[in-house]
């Protein structure tokens, strides 16, 4: 496509300098430097690391045909100017690749916790009419019909349209896709044409990003604000969705327990999953849902309202629902034939901790053994909003009997100190219910801990708070592994990644505790 078709009334050329190369052919669009093919344009991005003006000549110097920069470089090659780079990224994009999600059916899933889920129910129900669905998410992308490694939740805007293009390329005509709030504030996610969006919650996360909730709540509400899709469907069961919803006309809201168009009534969750009344505008249903946990339930009535909106029939929803899907890493059960439950999650904030530990005890309380304990081993991220740990500890030691605080991906920081964090949050329960804890490899296992408490212990290498959380869990119990779900590595300092699954360390000391019986 040429310069000056592409870039036409998204910025204005520097004076002089778009000239005689108005009519470059630009063969691709990039913003890394070290990525620039021959005939590529290269966006100047600023971003909080480095400033791409800087990486402009090496962009030159590897092709690049063309550059969108804030202020003129003089390089030799024609530049575009934008008061914001990065911003003209998604509209350039869309244009050089035929504005693809104007023939996608592109639900955009945003919230703290449950997109995922979210996104992989959607995707099923929206295929169960037929119809092929991509995925974009933090688990894994499909493309196509092919699966794809993931890097961030929602991806930078020129690799989105790409592979929007490659969606329609590849048959699909519909997409679930995560939207998270960075996208949303760094306009990753500007120029998609969102036939519906889905609000799940809104609770602490990411505080080191956005500055206040307000700011994080702001940037979720874009979604529907700015992007306007077709459909806005919201949680009204969270503070957040329902201040969400009222500035929303003509929203469809959801909610477990609560009063919504899509509401769960009458709801009992055991192993087996969650049986539950539902109520629509278009009548009420008895529905069985495989997949245990109340949190669960929202995530599907966050999806079916979605489906049903964009025009699917309410039955055939239905009968994909009853089907369910299973999402790595989240509420994933790992089974060696031990007489206890094993359960990983990747909840990594305070709310979703809180939500898989009384879901955890849910299952006890349904289950044959209303005297089993709930176990949890989590810790929690470096370089990441640090309000969230002593928030973490307080809950974990709150509704777990046996808590094991551990490493997470601690990245440049301090594995010790970010535990010693948890555990202020630790220690402000034990004033509360006189929990007892060690801080060594070496303490005793201990046995159950006191009514209304949680027998605290930290151990900074995640692997061996694993193999020891396997090693006391006790006939009927449920043990919760938290806050890496389907991560492959652990991240420490200098970007050095390390290979690690919790499903994978579980499922050993599993084996290896048998072995020993």
């Amino acid at each position: 496509m040429r310069l000056d078709e592409l870039t036409a009334g998204l910025a204005t050329p520097a004076t002089g300098d778009l000239g005689a190369g108005a009519d470059a052919q630009i063969t691709g669009l990039a913003y890394d430097s070290r990525a620039v093919h021959g005939g590529e344009l290269f966006f100047c991005v600023r971003g909080s690391q480095s400033d791409g003006h800087d990486h402009a000549p090496r962009a030159v110097a590897n092709g690049a045909a063309a550059l969108v920069v804030e202020r003129p470089l003089g390089l030799g090659v024609p530049e575009v100017m934008a008061a914001s780079p990065r911003a003209a990224m998604a509209p350039i994009a869309a244009r050089f690749f035929g504005d693809p999600t104007s023939q996608l059916q592109v639900v955009g899933v945003t919230g703290t916790n449950g997109k995922t889920t979210t996104a992989y129910l959607l995707r099923a129900l929206l295929e169960a009419a037929g119809e092929q669905c991509a995925l974009l998410g933090t688990v894994k992308s499909v493309v196509g019909g092919h699966d794809r490694p993931v890097t961030r939740t929602t991806p930078e805007a020129v690799d989105l349209q790409r592979d929007f293009r490659a969606m329609l390329d590849g048959g699909d005509r519909g997409c679930a896709m995560e939207v998270s709030s960075h996208a949303l504030e760094l306009g990753r996610a500007d120029a998609i044409h969102f036939a519906a969006g889905v609000f799940t919650n809104l609770t602490q996360d990411h505080l080191d990003f956005h500055d206040t909730m307000e700011d994080y709540f702001q940037a979720k509400r874009r979604l529907f604000t700015e992007h306007t899709p077709a459909a806005s469907v919201i949680n009204v069961g969270d503070p957040y969705g329902r201040r969400l919803a009222a500035e929303i006309e003509g929203a469809r809201t959801f909610a477990v327990e609560a009063p919504a168009d899509y509401s769960a009534t009458d709801l009992r969750c055991d192993f087996a999953g969650c049986r539950f009344v539902l109520r629509t505008p278009a009548g009420e249903h008895s529905v069985s849902l495989p997949m245990p946990g109340r949190f669960n339930v929202a995530n599907a009535l966050g999806a079916l309202a979605a489906a049903h909106a964009l025009g699917g029939e309410l039955q055939m929803l239905l009968d994909a629902l009853a089907r369910g899907v299973r999402v790595p890493g989240r509420f994933e059960p790992v089974e060696e034939g031990q007489d206890f439950a094993v359960l990983v999650d990747y909840a990594h904030t305070p709310d979703s901790l809180e939500n898989v530990l009384a879901a955890a005890r849910e299952l006890i309380d349904a289950g044959e053994r209303p005297d089993g304990r709930v176990l949890c081993v989590f810790g929690a991220g470096g370089d990441r909003d640090r309000g969230k740990r002593p928030l973490m500890g307080e809950i974990a030691t709150r509704l777990a009997d046996v808590v094991v605080v551990t490493s997470d991906n601690p990245r440049s920081e301090d594995p010790e100190q970010i535990i010693a964090e948890i555990m202020a949050g630790v220690a402000r329960a034990e004033g509360s219910h006189g929990a007892a804890t060690t801080t060594n490899a070496d303490a005793p296992a201990g046995g159950d801990a006191p009514a209304g408490a949680a027998a605290v212990r930290s151990i900074a290498d995640r692997a061996v708070a694993i193999d020891e959380a396997v090693a006391q869990a006790q006939a009927g119990d449920v043990l919760v592994i938290a806050g890496k779900g389907h991560e492959q590595g652990q991240e420490f300092a200098q970007g050095r990644k390390q290979p690690f699954d919790d499903v994978a360390v579980a499922r050993k000391a599993l084996r290896v505790r048998r072995a020993r019986v």
